[in-house]
């Protein structure tokens, strides 16, 4: 019985560790299709969101222009795959995105 105990603390821990490093794409991500081309943690079209984190961390300006790839498109900082202009992005769901990118 005590075993049995024992393992399942031991399984409930590992579910709440997992999900605690695990990070979702926020819902304002899913509802402007950025999780077409963006994953948290991999490259699939466009980089990984960690990976623009870990790129700009620290550079305060650079925040600026990201938005405005994003809202106007680009091409060239991430590889030949140019970036679509996602002009309808609103600057609230702009600012959530961003604020979570930085925190990655």
């Amino acid at each position: 019985m005590k075993s049995i105990v024992v393992s399942m603390i031991a399984a409930a821990g590992l579910m709440v560790a997992g999900s605690a490093m695990a990070t979702d794409m926020p819902a304002v991500a899913k509802k402007n299709n950025c999780t077409a081309c963006h994953k948290v943690d991999k490259k699939v079209v466009g980089p990984a969101w960690k990976d623009v984190a870990a790129k700009y961390k620290g550079d305060a300006a650079a925040w600026d222009k990201v938005a405005e790839k994003i809202k106007k498109g680009g091409s060239g900082a991430w590889g030949s795959m140019p970036m679509p202009a996602n002009p309808k992005v609103s600057d609230a769901d702009m600012k959530e995105m961003i604020d979570f990118i930085k925190a990655l």
